[in-house]
């Protein structure tokens, strides 16, 4: 499978998504590219705007398996990656998967969960296996986690920490919606919800295919450096206790080759570094006090950087 081939894919998948989420092209687009990468995305966003019917509309449009896991404090590690019982009659323990078995893993409200449950992902988001009573079990492929979180309600939540947000390849917000894409919502749910009648416009062998081709997209040594330039410069801002970590440089790599596939071509370009440069970067960022007390965020120090670092001569060669 070429790039205009995933190109074509890609364009069925992002239609179907926008049948059901309205409005968003640039955060279907960036769920589309984590997929893609064979990464895993974080959605943080206030209640109400579409994470959980998100995720649910992927899974439906992939014809993947789809599981929810809602993270409360009370969660065991052992309730998402399942456990060992002991069968009287064979009188063996057999191996019962717990709700992370499945291809698209909904992590609601990841950060509700303790450290220790939060951890059970580690593995999973990693290496495609989790580890029970020390026997490994493969997780299915395709394999997705889609976690979401509320950024203002703190109360009660465990933030997470700064080795698994950087399993995460994507932090996507999606935000309100203007008052005609709300208007058209309510016209499309006023009968039915448009899930209801979400066929699946891409199989998992497919999308298997679609992920080895985005491998293929030629990115030229300028692009790469300019990946680089990027990546360094996070660690060297003054208001930057700790920069993105060289994970950060490979995510932009595979991310930008991801989105010049979904746009139909064989070569990235600097358009789709700087594109994806703020949801890739910006939570692997970690601001140092004096930064915090004035209220700079991370996204706003990477559109200061994409200002800042110059950008290369791409043409493909």
């Amino acid at each position: 499978m070429e790039s205009l081939a995933v190109q074509q894919s890609a364009g069925k998948l992002l239609k179907n998504l926008a049948q059901v989420i309205v409005g968003k092209d640039e955060a279907l687009e960036q769920i589309t590219v984590g997929l893609l990468c064979q990464g895993h995305v974080l959605i943080e966003d206030v209640p109400g705007v579409g994470k959980t019917v998100l995720t649910r509309s992927l899974a439906q449009s992939l014809h993947c398996s789809f599981s929810r896991i809602q993270f409360t404090p009370d969660l065991l590690p052992s309730d998402i990656t399942g456990t060992s019982i002991f069968n009287p009659q064979t009188r063996e323990f057999e191996f019962r998967a717990g709700p992370l078995m499945a291809q698209i893993v909904l992590a609601d409200e990841i950060n509700r969960a303790s450290p220790k449950t939060q951890s059970a992902l580690l593995e999973a988001m990693e290496e495609r296996q989790i580890t029970v009573d020390g026997v490994p079990h493969p997780l299915p492929q395709p394999f997705m986690v889609v976690a979401t979180q509320n950024p203002i309600e703190y109360e009660g939540t465990f933030p997470l920490p700064e080795a698994q947000l950087d399993r995460f390849l994507l932090r996507v917000h999606l935000g309100y919606l203007s008052k005609e894409d709300e208007t058209e919502m309510i016209e499309r749910q006023q009968l039915d919800h448009p899930l209801a009648s979400l066929h699946p416009v891409i199989d998992p062998a497919e999308l298997l295919s679609m992920q080895q081709a985005v491998k293929r997209v030629f990115v030229s040594a300028p692009v790469k450096r300019y990946i680089i330039d990027l990546t360094f410069a996070t660690r060297e801002m003054g208001a930057v206790y700790l920069g993105s970590s060289p994970r950060g440089s490979l995510g932009l790599h595979r991310a930008s080759q991801a989105r010049a596939a979904i746009h139909g071509r064989e070569f990235a370009l600097p358009d789709d570094v700087k594109a994806l440069a703020e949801p890739v970067l910006a939570h692997r960022i970690i601001l140092n006090p004096a930064a915090r007390m004035k209220s700079v965020t991370s996204r706003q120090l990477i559109a200061d950087l994409l200002d800042q670092v110059p950008l290369p001569d791409a043409a493909p060669r």
